[in-house]
């Protein structure tokens, strides 16, 4: 597929076998400036991970998975420029912030797109595919956290149709910092 630029990309489901490139990209977004305020996880941590974390991580958001499924962008040349992940929340447990889940849900984590990609048409179009993951998967909605100071992310989402719901988080890791929930239900028109 085409995005404004010209050139030519590919958006699938990683492999159980890209573990390697998994980790790559996971380590070029937390290097990223921004990374402080998209991320809960720091560079040196997910560095000093051994290299059965990344296979299991892999393996567990790999086409055919049906509790989680990473989506990448392959480049023109093959290499990953970007990538998100749906993890699949069912009604009745709590999340990773101990709120409650009211009902089965998506919640899209480590979304990231390598900065000379960005702007081109590329996320949206990781965007729809994980929404169509999800939908295929019978979630009524998918939900998303962004760090309130994180106002490039927040627009972009507002412009795919995600609308914030009032929830908020609080961050452990940064006193008095807030993180916002955005969701997109099922039957919106995106």
């Amino acid at each position: 597929m085409s995005v404004s630029n010209g050139e030519r990309y590919v958006v699938r489901s990683v492999r159980a076998d890209e573990w390697s490139a998994v980790r790559e990209l996971r380590l070029a977004a937390l290097r990223d400036p921004a990374a402080s305020i998209a991320f809960l996880e720091t560079y040196e941590n997910a560095e000093a991970r051994p290299d059965s974390y990344w296979k299991e991580r892999t393996e567990g958001a790999a086409e055919g998975a049906d509790r989680a499924q990473q989506i990448v962008a392959e480049g023109p040349d093959g290499g990953w420029v970007g990538s998100l992940t749906v993890l699949v929340e069912e009604a009745g447990t709590t999340d990773w912030a101990g709120f409650p889940v009211e009902r089965r849900q998506g919640h899209l984590v480590g979304v990231f797109m390598r900065p000379e990609h960005r702007g081109c048409g590329l996320t949206e179009l990781l965007f729809d595919e994980a929404l169509e993951w999800s939908w295929r998967q019978g979630l009524e909605r998918v939900r998303l956290i962004v760090h309130e100071e994180n106002g490039r992310a927040q627009a972009f989402y507002r412009r795919i149709g995600f609308a914030p719901s009032g929830v908020t988080v609080p961050l452990d890791s940064q006193p008095g910092a807030l993180e916002h929930e955005f969701v997109i239900e099922k039957s919106s028109d995106r």
